[in-house]
């Protein structure tokens, strides 16, 4: 807790009666005599008391500044009271779990473990009118009835899932893919906002959802800080806030004025009927929770939160990028359910994107790892809601020849979601006329090819732009996560003619090449080469992944991998352009098979798949369709003994389908404690039987199946 957090004066306190849950006979809560004795002069029974008695009050302190924006004492005594908590752990070597004293962080780590999430982070859906919220609210009310709602700011920070068992801080986690995230956990024991421990009786298990941010308050007198030492500023608030949060070394997210507003419940042992009563426990458990939340029993008080919200936008210290539009009742929202990415009982009403006007120094062409050529302008700098901005994509032609964009116009900029700036109108017109498609790729020369409104280089992996971001791709996070082969290092190995032809070139790589780079060493050369010889042998779906085909992600690669077996299965039935065997994958309709025929068909990809299959062996898939549940499709819905993912990936491994919703294609529904009603319901209508849990583990077991989540 730094004077950047609050002024002094914000701090004392204002009267003389004791505050509602103030520790009973702490000396260190109201105004607290700092002038310690010596450490040397303790025994380690009053030092061990002392701490304990430090320890409980720095907590109280928290909440009183963090939950009730009521701080007891000046930022001076709080800094005191902490310096002298840590002289004592140090001196007396007390143990420090849980303490506050974790706040200066630790060693550093080398990388961050990837972990499950306990329950989904699912993004929300939004919309930008007041419309849209109207159509949300009719879709609500008229699938459970009337509702109330709870409005809170959307803000624009970084997610943490943070877990509590018996009220002690056990893990956070990144959001990540909403899956799984990053366990980022010490690096969350920095943050003052974040509780070592719950207050009074928390529930033996809890897991909640917060937004950790940096105050733009704070924000600005770290930046005037780093400058003032000669480091470059942050860009903005958010990515203050999300380079912190992945910084390997505690310490330094220690030094950081990073805060949290927690806003959801994930999991608990002991769950709210309602969100805004678990809002207000959060505040007795000490859960910092954004004092602007409101609750409405109308649509109409729902847009009134948002405009109001909107018109202070410029006076809160934190960044917001709208309201979020909740249905308050827990029970409501388990019947309305989710989608696959949002649930359904919650919808985010977006503020408009910030502009402003500046001229179009020119305009260029970036071309993309499938060819794609997106116009880019290129800017006189302008400030942005905060942010210097340079460049904005045009997206496509059209858009060029409908904003009729041309070098010299002065074009209004804005910023969709307050974070990717785009074109949004010419208001000044000094060119002759909008920019026009290039014949020729820009790259290499190769002819341009219309599709609508996109165009693409038809070079293929010829074209050295092409060539470098499938490079990249193949190695990224998405493909076959190669560490230490990004952007940068492409880019060097491209320009240096090491990789000229394809990915192939990567595993022709030698120690000795890598080493004559600039910037490069032994270790690091060895370390590249080993992360590329791992990759030999890789999952099919990860092969397919990595390969980088339109409209193909890990999810549908993954499903490709089940259905095909093989490498050469599936290359065959696309390059024979065989539909009926592409569309038989759940998710691969006309479209998407379009694109694996094309990939397929191209023979400048054959050449180089054909080069690459001299280095890397895709295995077999596992679980490939065809074997126990071949053909079976199953919806799980309601609270499962582990999580539904776990329930699904059993399924899938053994050749079946686990889809969202309930249609006709549905064989099994699969329910757990508090089922979704609209999925009961759908499953009376369509006649699918219903299983639960020991019924659905009979079903496995009768059809071969011997896993089951967990075991």
């Amino acid at each position: 807790m730094t004077s950047s957090d609050a002024s002094e004066t914000a701090r004392d306190g204002s009267g003389s009666d004791a505050a509602e849950g103030e520790p009973a006979d702490n000396p260190f809560v109201r105004e607290p005599d700092t002038d310690f004795e010596p450490v040397d002069d303790l025994d380690e029974a009053t030092a061990r008391e002392q701490a304990e008695a430090l320890r409980e009050a720095l907590e109280f302190h928290d909440y009183r500044y963090y939950v009730d924006h009521d701080p007891e004492i000046a930022d001076r005594a709080y800094d005191a009271l902490f310096a002298r908590l840590l002289d004592l752990e140090d001196a007396f070597d007390l143990d420090i779990e849980g303490s506050p004293s974790n706040r200066v962080g630790g060693e550093p780590v080398e990388a961050f473990e990837t972990v499950e999430h306990v329950a989904p982070m699912l993004s929300i859906d939004h919309t930008d009118t007041a419309a849209g919220v109207r159509e949300f609210d009719d879709r609500v009310r008229r699938e459970v009835g009337d509702v109330e709602y709870v409005l809170e700011p959307k803000f624009d920070g970084v997610s943490l899932e943070v877990v509590y068992e018996d009220g002690e801080l056990v893990r956070a986690t990144t959001r990540g893919d909403g899956d799984e995230g990053d366990d980022v956990t010490r690096n969350a024991r920095t943050i003052a906002a974040v509780p070592q421990r719950l207050r009074g009786s928390p529930p033996a298990f809890l897991a909640v959802r917060g937004e950790v941010y940096m105050p733009r308050e704070a924000f600005t007198e770290y930046n005037t800080e780093r400058v003032e030492r000669g480091d470059d500023p942050f860009a903005n608030p958010r990515n203050a806030t999300a380079g912190t949060v992945r910084q390997q070394d505690p310490s330094v997210v220690a030094e950081r004025p990073l805060s949290i507003f927690f806003f959801d419940a994930l999991d608990s042992s002991d769950p709210w009927e309602t969100h805004s009563a678990a809002l207000d426990a959060f505040r007795d458990l000490g859960l910092p929770v954004c004092e602007r939340v409101e609750t409405g029993a109308s649509v109409e008080d729902a847009i009134r939160y948002r405009d109001d919200l909107l018109a202070e936008r410029d006076d809160l210290d934190y960044e917001v990028d709208g309201v979020v539009v909740k249905v308050d009742s827990a029970a409501a929202r388990e019947e309305l359910g989710a989608t696959a990415r949002a649930p359904r009982w919650a919808k985010a009403y977006k503020f408009p994107a910030r502009d402003e006007e500046t001229p179009v120094a020119n305009v260029t062409v970036q071309v993309g790892r499938t060819g794609r050529l997106t116009p880019v302008a290129l800017l006189e700098p302008v400030d942005v809601g905060g942010v210097t901005v340079s460049r904005a994509s045009l997206h496509n032609f059209d858009e060029v020849e409908d904003l009729g964009v041309g070098v010299g116009d002065v074009v209004r900029v804005q910023r969709a979601g307050d974070v990717i700036p785009y074109v949004d109108a010419v208001v000044e017109r000094n060119s002759d006329g909008p920019y026009e498609l290039p014949e020729t790729c820009p790259v290499c020369g190769s002819p341009v090819e219309r599709e609508g409104p996109m165009a693409y280089c038809t070079g293929g992996l010829g074209c050295p732009a092409q060539l470098r971001r499938s490079v990249e791709y193949y190695g990224s996070d998405k493909g076959l996560d190669v560490e230490g082969l990004g952007e940068e290092t492409v880019s060097q190995l491209v320009d240096a003619g090491l990789v000229e032809d394809g990915v192939a070139d990567l595993y022709e790589l030698t120690e000795g090449d890598l080493a004559a780079l600039e910037g490069w060493g032994e270790r690091s050369a060895e370390k590249l080469v080993a992360e590329l010889d791992a990759t030999r042998e890789p999952a099919l779906a990860d092969f397919v992944a990595a390969l980088g085909i339109q409209e193909v992600g890990p999810e549908l690669a993954d499903r490709l991998a089940r259905h095909f077996g093989t490498f050469d299965a599936l290359r065959d039935a696309a390059a024979s352009d065989d539909r009926e065997a592409l569309t038989a994958v759940d998710g691969v309709g006309d479209a998407v098979a379009t694109q694996l025929v094309d990939f397929f068909e191209s023979e400048a990809n054959a050449a180089v798949l054909d080069d690459l299959l001299v280095h890397v062996s895709p295995l077999e898939a596992e679980g490939v369709a065809g074997e126990e549940l071949d053909g079976v499709t199953f919806v799980f819905t309601g609270s499962l003994s582990a999580p539904r993912s776990e329930f699904e990936a059993v399924v899938e491994d053994h050749g079946g389908s686990a889809t969202g919703s309930v249609s006709g294609n549905t064989d099994y529904l699969v329910t757990g404690d508090n089922p979704g009603a609209s999925k009961t319901s759908d499953a009376d209508d369509e006649g699918v039987p219903t299983l639960d849990e020991s019924e659905l583990h009979e079903l496995l077991e009768d059809h071969g199946v011997d896993e089951w989540p967990g075991e």
